[in-house]
């Protein structure tokens, strides 16, 4: 059984930076394209960045474009999301997905097949 465990969330003032981790257990990530999601109160869950099994290519949502960072350590089996110049409407809970095995950085929640728990990401004005 895979668990992904996200951490680094928080609370951050407007303009600040986090560093969110997903680490696994029950399974390595080499091999499989991650993906980050979020969900905001009263929003239906959305897509943030994805990262292909290499890490060769990535994709962003256009919010979020130019100020997220999404990168992987294969090594210590963990996925990251830098995210600097953090806005309001930033505020979520951040979840790490497990997507398809060798393939691209995919955007469609429907091919992520495990989740994490989500992390909450508060940024204050």
């Amino acid at each position: 059984q895979v668990q992904l465990v996200e951490s680094g969330g928080g609370l951050v003032q407007a303009g600040g930076s986090l560093r969110l981790s997903c680490t696994a257990s029950g399974r390595t990530l080499s091999g499989y394209a991650m993906g980050w999601f979020r969900q905001a109160p009263g929003k239906e869950r959305e897509f943030v960045a994805a990262i292909s099994w290499r890490g060769r290519s990535t994709a962003y949502a256009d919010s979020v474009k130019g100020r997220f960072t999404i990168s992987r350590d294969n090594a210590k089996n963990t996925v990251y999301l830098q995210m600097n110049s953090l806005k309001p409407e930033d505020t979520a809970v951040y979840y790490c997905a497990l997507g398809p095995l060798m393939t691209g950085a995919t955007t469609n929640a429907d091919e992520y097949a495990y989740w994490g728990q989500g992390t909450q990401v508060t940024v204050s004005s």
